[in-house]
């Protein structure tokens, strides 16, 4: 957060806490063979290794049905790393950090395999001095959740969450239901072993330093906040656009899900609290996440036909990006040939608040787009009279904020200046900041972060059980209208495009276009 070096009155400043070393732990993964484990999870521990981060005295279990000894395990997480990592440091640091490495053989429904973890943590406990402190990663399909957490339980495994210490804690990947009452059933099932504290419902765009810096560039500068409402600014876009298609075998998971649960439901509703949220009293776990919760109540509770109104969903048909030929999604693996699922998705709507009311949020996402990007534009309002000559074509023109969540993660101001001349016409400039030339070092990976989070017992960064249900109740209104007999089919679009037509006259009303970036 970007801070006055010579002033302590600001209380959001005042509540930063101070650095802290994480308490000797056992890291359990569950799904230890898949390929969150090997992509992200294990690097990003080596990485937090690497840098210190990590407790004294630490082991991480690999959980899975393989009949693996430590030394397998090992080997295959060497493997994830390419081999442009694989200089001098790792061939000293890696033997250090595989010490702690080791295997449970088990399944996730057999009460025994969840007894002989227990014996393996309280031996790691006298053979690493992990003193009892248990984090249990669940990187494993949605449906394996509840059975994990009950075997857990019923195990012993959980330690009173009124204890200081020992204690467990529980990390959840996405999805957390696939609709209002599945999320609901599951926060039950989840209850009746846990407590919301011990509960970490991890959503890795929280984690990118980006993300985390636009609480900063409002609350730690005094030039945004008083601007920041109605009053100035004309509409908000969001936009989280994708070049991929289906990889793998990911057609079967995404024809059951589509954009809206793999995006908008968790990734683009957190970017929404963030920018819309009032300020809150301190930058402690629940006072965040309380004015988020504020934010997702406000969202609107649409009719059927308001969201045919407000909302677009598409698919991309056959094309090309970059010059490579690429299917559509109906010919994609997995994906049925008779599928109603979107793979694009916009939508615009208003927020109840008095900060927000009658200010169009658009969001839109979706694949097979041009190119990579995840972006939030803050489009301000034209002065009350034009004393210059200039155009201005929606969000084209004009003064804007662009928030670079991904990829040149940074930020920029656009604004109207003179050109040198007798007219007075004015052109655009822009003044721009970017991560990797005004820091030293690149930002941490954002699982590194959300990881440690985990450690320190830090749930700031992580989604709280009446999140998860106020932006399922709004997602699952549309859901519902889609399911409607008479609800409009999607629209297509050509691979490589911006999407459909219909997503650029959605926000026509708003004399507005999408940016092109």
């Amino acid at each position: 957060m970007v801070e006055s070096p010579h002033d302590d009155s600001n209380p959001l400043r005042q509540a930063l806490p101070r650095a802290q070393a994480p308490h000797p732990c056992a890291i359990v993964l569950f799904g230890a063979t898949g390929d969150l484990a090997h992509r992200k999870l294990v690097p990003a521990l080596y990485r937090l290794h690497h840098r210190g981060d990590l407790p004294s005295e630490y082991a991480i279990v690999g959980y899975g049905r393989r009949d693996w000894s430590d030394d397998d395990l090992r080997r295959e997480y060497e493997k994830s790393f390419p081999d442009s990592e694989k200089g001098d440091d790792f061939a000293q640091i890696w033997p250090q950090f595989a010490s702690r490495l080791v295997f449970a053989p088990g399944t996730f429904d057999d009460p025994k395999s969840f007894e002989a973890l227990g014996a393996k943590l309280e031996e790691l406990d006298r053979t690493h001095g992990t003193r009892g402190n248990r984090i249990f990663y669940l990187a494993v399909a949605p449906e394996f959740f509840e059975p994990i957490i009950d075997h857990l339980g019923k195990a012993g495994l959980i330690h009173d969450w009124r204890r200081e210490e020992p204690w467990s804690r529980v990390v959840i990947e996405k999805p957390f239901g696939h609709d209002l009452e599945s999320a609901r059933e599951l926060s039950r099932d989840v209850s009746r072993v846990l407590d919301e504290a011990q509960v970490y419902r991890i959503d890795h765009y929280l984690g990118k330093e980006t993300v985390q810096n636009i609480l900063a560039l409002r609350f730690g500068n005094s030039i945004f906040e008083p601007i920041w409402n109605r009053r100035h600014v004309a509409s908000v876009q969001i936009t989280v656009a994708e070049e991929v298609g289906m990889p793998g075998n990911r057609g079967a998971y995404y024809d059951s899900a589509g954009a809206i649960r793999d995006m908008v439901q968790n990734h683009m509703l957190q970017l929404l609290c963030l920018v819309a949220m009032e300020p809150p009293v301190d930058l402690s776990a629940d006072a965040v996440r309380n004015e988020k919760v504020k934010v997702l109540q406000a969202l609107p509770r649409w009719t059927p036909e308001e969201v045919y109104e407000n909302v677009v969903r598409a698919r991309y048909s056959a094309g090309s990006i970059e010059g490579r030929d690429v299917p559509g999604y109906l010919q994609e693996k997995g994906v049925a040939p008779d599928s109603t699922t979107g793979s694009f998705v916009a939508m615009r709507l208003t927020l109840n608040t008095w900060r927000w009311a009658g200010v169009p949020f658009l969001l839109r996402t979706g694949k097979r787009l041009p190119r990579r990007a995840t972006e939030i534009a803050i489009q301000f309002k034209q002065p009350p009279t034009q004393l210059f000559d200039v155009e201005h074509d929606g969000l084209k023109s004009g003064n804007q904020l662009v928030l670079r969540i991904q990829p040149n993660e940074g930020a920029s101001l656009t604004f109207e200046a003179k050109i040198p001349g007798s007219r007075r016409r004015l052109q655009e400039v822009r003044m721009d900041f970017r991560y990797g030339t005004a820091f030293a070092a690149p930002p941490p990976e954002a699982y590194q972060r959300l990881l440690l989070d985990v450690m320190l017992g830090d749930p700031t960064l992580f989604t709280r059980t009446d999140e998860v249900d106020n932006a399922w109740r709004f997602i699952t209104s549309i859901l519902d209208a889609w399911a409607e007999p008479d609800a409009p089919p999607p629209a297509d679009y050509p691979a490589g495009s911006w999407g459909p037509r219909a997503a650029d006259d959605l926000i026509r009303r708003d004399d507005a276009v999408w940016r092109r970036l």
